[in-house]
């Protein structure tokens, strides 16, 4: 009698040991390729778990075999979705393990901010006693939320913690968890001049690209902070320096960017009003953790021939 063959997942990526052997113990009937960018296996994988920035048309094509992709990130803007969607491959993701991490980088970079941190730190290194720090507190700001969903709804409810307002901005307007209210894109220029604080956490989508404009910024507060831990197409750079040497805001606070890794020679690393963070806010030691919770009831379905998985992509929304 012949063996029915193993499905084969394979990994772009290697999980820690004790990740694989959990995959392992689970799985024993699965065939499981822990690689890093190596595609010499493609033909033969049902089924890719990926960071999705290492997967091009060409990848897809070879692909004869290729069911499911399991993008552990929340974005996908970098993957040939269109040559994805023709082949009729579902696309799942982890949208909502950020919400921890990313949340406490916002936390921690206003936080440090507002208590001028970047000024005490200097004047350590300067060896100078200085208690003129022009330090603000965030309790009785207000905070715009772009993008309320999970990662949002988390900022926001820090944030509460401390005092502060929130509103949010969404496609559609809806009401968002721990908004104390929600507006759809269409009025965002309405609440921009309440706004302290603005944080995009938007996946990049046609809706999303270059949302901000000149005029938006015209309309924040001039001691605005502005921080953008989504998708760097949200602003030009040029937009967004004009409004930093301009002084229209304060601060901008960045963790992603048009081009990654940003260019040595860009402005953004010498202004005096701007952090630059390396796409780094979403990252913890639990990350692949998190993405093989969704991931291994998602396979467990699928291995009982359903579909209905935690994180479906709509892959024409882009998320």
């Amino acid at each position: 009698m012949t063996k029915e063959r193993s499905t084969i997942v394979l990994f772009t990526f290697v999980p820690k040991e004790q990740q694989q052997r959990r995959l392992l113990d689970e799985f024993p009937d699965v065939t499981f390729l822990f690689t890093y960018h190596d595609k010499s296996r493609l033909e033969e994988a049902e089924i890719i778990v990926t960071y999705g920035e290492d997967l091009a048309e060409k990848d897809i094509d070879r692909a004869k075999k290729l069911k499911w992709i399991m993008v552990a990130s929340a974005g996908i803007e970098k993957m040939p979705a269109s040559t994805i969607q023709k082949k009729g491959i579902t696309v799942s993701n982890v949208r909502g393990i950020h919400k921890t991490p990313m949340s406490e980088s916002v936390l921690a970079h206003l936080l440090a901010l507002k208590r001028s941190l970047p000024f005490i730190y200097e004047q350590q290194r300067k060896g100078e006693w200085n208690r003129k720090s022009g330090a603000t507190e965030l309790a009785g700001s207000t905070a715009l939320i772009l993008g309320p969903g999970a990662i949002g709804s988390e900022i926001g409810r820090l944030l509460q913690a401390f005092g502060v307002r929130t509103i949010g901005c969404n496609r559609s307007g809806n009401n968002a968890n721990f908004m104390e209210k929600t507006v759809p894109y269409p009025e965002l220029m309405a609440v921009l001049p309440e706004a302290d604080v603005v944080i995009s956490v938007l996946p990049s989508t046609p809706e999303t690209r270059h949302l901000l404009t000149e005029a938006h910024f015209y309309a924040m507060k001039d001691n605005a902070v502005f921080m953008n831990f989504g998708r760097g197409d949200l602003v030009s750079d040029q937009v967004l320096i004009h409004a930093l040497e301009e002084k229209l805001i304060s601060w901008a606070v960045l963790d992603v960017f048009e081009t990654e890794p940003l260019p040595k020679d860009h402005p953004f690393w010498t202004m005096d009003n701007v952090i630059v963070s390396p796409h780094v806010s979403s990252h913890s030691t639990k990350y692949v953790e998190r993405s093989l919770d969704i991931f291994i009831p998602n396979l467990k379905k699928w291995l009982k021939g359903k579909r209905d998985f935690t994180n479906i992509v709509n892959l024409e929304r882009g998320y």
